[in-house]
């Protein structure tokens, strides 16, 4: 099995490297994707440490034997709010070739893409 793309329930969003995405941080924007290199705990989903948010590496410290913690987890504090998916993922989900029976099996979730705002976070931090 690849890390390309997964489904991360608890979050109720994709994951995997092949996911591209924004910094979770507040107030940060680094385009990122949500692959193992930048989740916290290291491990999918945030194995036992992380909240399995996904960081920049100005935001996810990385300590010699220790997994890989946002600021958050590494103090033992509640998790930072995820950011949503960006527009450049959601018009990819919504028009690529490869989502199609995605889209036939879930029209709701199609209608809930097609309605969210085009810059839900605010900023891009990519290019389209």
């Amino acid at each position: 099995m690849g890390w390309s793309i997964g489904y991360d329930r608890h979050w109720e969003r994709d994951i995997g490297y092949g996911v591209p995405a924004l910094c979770d941080h507040p107030g940060c924007y680094e385009a990122i994707d949500r692959g193992l290199s930048y989740v916290c705990g290291g491990e999918p989903y945030g194995g036992e440490d992380g909240c399995g948010l996904y960081f920049c590496s100005q935001h996810l410290f990385i300590e010699r034997h220790q997994p890989q913690l946002c600021e958050r987890c590494s103090d033992g504090k509640d998790h930072f709010t995820p950011k949503p998916d960006t527009p450049r993922w959601m018009h990819h989900k919504l028009t690529d070739d490869s989502w199609a029976q995605w889209r036939a099996e879930n029209p709701e979730d199609v209608e809930r893409l097609k309605a969210a705002p085009s810059s839900s976070c605010g900023r891009e931090g990519e290019e389209s």
